[in-house]
């Protein structure tokens, strides 16, 4: 049986239950609802066989800036058959001519290298049950006033705009803001993910606010299931595992082509780009 029997055709509501059984399968923790987060985002394909849901690839276009890749699935059983191949194809054509960036893992860092796509770093995801901290004195509640601060602050540091997705996640989570000046000098986000909340993104001018940032959401939330995506260059991993979130795994940022990096040099960006949908 060759992959031409394959069909690539647009995500559906009806693919919903399949793409939750693949992700789980894989070892993913991504519930239904976070699913339906990352279509509402995203241009969405299935890999279908027979009626039957063997892959899927979605594709988060950010204005023209760039697209994000996420979420290349491919059903164990049909591993080595060129389906992974097949589904990049679509996404490729699906966004057209933007800059493009995903996470890999391991597995699948051999096929983007051919598609070329560079690697940029490395994520780390750290996870679990935090202890009892004090609230930092220097954060507080953001207000829907801050969403265009925290958009431009994101912008800025993610060299991409994100706005839409921020305004997403300001309806099914909270942010939390550090002021400079009277303005938006540092911002995170907590929302409902998996097997329960992510802490993410997270953009500060420096290492110190960043802690803070994530202590504001850890104050608030004392002996439940956290998770923080980081990458190696900011040295923040040893003080996550510290505070309850073990260093569980992690990715290869990559990008293609490889494009300048519009990201303030005072900024640092704990958030994993795919991440942000999952």
């Amino acid at each position: 049986m060759q992959t031409t029997q394959i069909e690539i055709v647009p995500f559906g509501p009806d693919h919903l239950e399949a793409a939750v059984a693949l992700s789980r399968q894989a070892g993913w923790p991504h519930r239904t609802e976070d699913w339906q987060l990352a279509l509402a985002l995203s241009d969405g394909m299935v890999a279908v066989e027979d009626g039957k849901v063997v892959g899927t690839v979605l594709v988060t276009p950010y204005k023209r800036d760039c697209a994000t890749i996420n979420m290349v699935i491919v059903d164990e059983t049909m591993r080595g058959r060129g389906l992974g191949r097949k589904l990049m194809d679509a996404a490729l054509l699906a966004a057209g001519d933007r800059p493009l960036r995903l996470v890999a893992t391991t597995a699948g860092l051999p096929l983007y290298q051919k598609l070329g796509f560079h690697e940029t770093g490395t994520v780390l995801q750290h996870q679990g049950l935090v202890g009892d901290i004090a609230a930092p004195a220097e954060t507080e509640a953001a207000t829907d006033a801050d969403l265009p601060g925290i958009a431009a602050l994101d912008r800025l540091a993610f060299g991409a705009d994100r706005e839409r997705l921020l305004s997403y996640f300001t309806g099914i989570g909270e942010f939390a803001v550090i002021r400079r000046d009277g303005h938006v000098s540092g911002f995170a986000c907590l929302r409902p993910f998996g097997r329960g909340e992510v802490i993410g993104p997270v953009v500060a001018a420096d290492l110190g606010q960043a802690r803070m940032l994530i202590e504001h959401f850890i104050a608030r939330r004392p002996g439940r299931f956290l998770r923080v995506d980081t990458t190696a260059e900011t040295g923040l991993s040893p003080w996550l595992a510290e505070h309850g979130l073990a260093h569980v795994g992690g990715g290869i940022t990559m990008k293609k082509p490889l494009v300048h990096d519009a990201a303030d040099p005072t900024a640092t960006t704990f958030a994993l780009a795919s991440q942000a949908l999952g």
